[in-house]
């Protein structure tokens, strides 16, 4: 998971805004060629659409496994528990939605760890993973936060790899292009990097 989170944000981790002033009229050309019904992008050759393969080429992740599902728990003592548990200490949240961790307090975390230790070493990693989620798989509108309910996966060190990381973030990635369809849709959240190296390959 941490060669291919690194190869990942090697080749495609870009600022979401850098990403959408500069592609903004690939976007709102694919957006507009969405059929929410089938999944698929309406092109003068015919209908395609972003597949499991995909995911697996570009980003290197996992479509087989268990399902992921985020637990649905956004209580401040689950949050403080499930940080706890991962990052060794309370976590810092938003002050607006406290089921959101700050990124840059977890790569804080992530860049003071010793690395002296096993448990050291799974820290960083869950970390390094977790910042993963927030700022390519799992993206939101915001770029400063990922939500908590992601952390619990985490919490077994060894189960992590059996997750289809791949499979959700396509599933991700569909919900947010039927979402940026509705008229009151002002941005478009979601893996934009994935989709952009999807229709440049």
């Amino acid at each position: 998971m941490v060669e291919n989170y690194l190869r990942a944000t090697r080749f495609y981790h870009v600022s979401k805004i850098g990403v959408i002033r500069e592609f903004h009229p690939m976007l709102a050309a694919l957006v507009e060629r969405w059929r929410a019904e089938t999944h698929t992008f309406i092109l003068p050759i015919g209908e395609v659409t972003m597949t499991l393969e995909d995911v697996a080429n570009i980003f290197g992740l996992s479509i087989d496994g268990e399902p992921v599902s985020g637990w649905k728990d956004s209580s401040n003592d689950f949050v403080q528990n499930q940080g706890i548990a991962i990052f060794g200490r309370v976590p810092s949240v938003s002050q607006n939605a406290k089921s959101y961790i700050k990124l840059g307090w977890v790569r804080c975390i992530r860049d003071a760890e010793l690395l002296d230790t096993e448990e050291s070493i799974r820290r960083y990693v869950r970390c390094q993973i977790f910042c993963l989620l927030g700022s390519t798989l799992f993206t939101d509108k915001s770029t400063a936060y990922a939500h908590a309910k992601y952390v619990p996966l985490l919490r077994d060190f060894e189960r992590i790899r059996t997750y289809s990381w791949g499979s959700a973030c396509l599933a991700h990635l569909y919900r947010a292009l039927c979402r940026a369809l509705r008229y009151d849709t002002k941005e478009m959240d979601g893996p934009l990097n994935l989709l952009f190296v999807w229709a440049w390959e």
